[in-house]
């Protein structure tokens, strides 16, 4: 069992906001709701998302301004836009400002559902996906750290595996209960011996204390990672409104 997954939905309008919440909850996503851009920013950076929905028409910020925002703090998670324009101008400046999907309103929920779905396939099945951890880069599909003067530490798949979680976090803090039954399908609050252990393991080889510490920070009963610009090269997807 893993846990469910992430997404931060950033719309001003409340009944479909709300409509929205109900829908994906009932599809087990987690769902982390804000009415304007400041609120989503702040909860992307608090939380970390494994998905950001984010209407174009914000109160306080454009939605396509609040997307180069996400992706000039190095967030690399799928972006769909939503956006009552729908001309083709509309959706080159929505994929120019770093959105991975751009949706007419009104849209079914089925056909956003499944626009989810094939997103978070693509960005988790990506070859080409890459993390910079302070100075070492992260391939994750290769299980290997390659640190800046080009030496290479070869990664365990659990080593590997909890990598990649807490680097879809974004920096922030993930649980270390949360890694537990994601990671190792542990039910929460069962001994978390193992992922200490790991988290040593994984400290090691990014370097002697304080280096390794520094990069894998322990705070509030969990884990977080720091990261520098992430993500080197995105899959492109193409834009459909069938």
């Amino acid at each position: 069992m893993s846990s469910a997954r992430l997404i931060v939905l950033i719309e001003d309008d409340a009944e479909l906001r709300g409509a929205l919440v109900h829908a994906f909850a009932a599809h087990a996503f987690r769902i982390e709701p804000a009415s304007c851009a400041r609120e989503g920013l702040q909860m992307v950076a608090a939380h970390g998302a494994d998905l950001v929905i984010l209407d174009v028409g914000l109160p306080d910020l454009d939605g396509r301004e609040a997307c180069k925002v996400l992706r000039g703090q190095g967030h690399t998670m799928p972006i769909l836009l939503l956006t009552a324009a729908g001309s083709d101008a509309d959706a080159i400046l929505g994929l120019e400002a770093g959105a991975s999907d751009y949706l007419v309103k009104p849209v079914g929920f089925a056909h956003l559902l499944a626009r989810v779905r094939a997103q978070l396939r693509v960005f988790d099945d990506s070859r080409n996906a890459t993390y910079q951890i302070g100075p070492y880069t992260f391939h994750q599909s290769r299980r290997l750290l390659v640190d800046d003067t080009g030496r290479k530490i070869r990664l365990t798949d659990m080593e590997a595996r909890l990598l990649k979680r807490l680097c879809r976090a974004g920096g922030a803090r993930v649980a270390r209960d949360e890694l537990m039954v994601e990671i190792w399908d542990y039910s929460a609050g069962a001994n978390s011996h193992t992922v200490q252990t790991h988290i040593y393991r994984i400290r090691q080889k990014l370097g002697s204390d304080p280096r390794g510490a520094s990069l894998l920070k322990t705070e509030e009963e969990g884990y977080s990672l720091q990261l520098a610009s992430s993500y080197v090269q995105r899959p492109q997807t193409g834009v459909s409104n069938g």
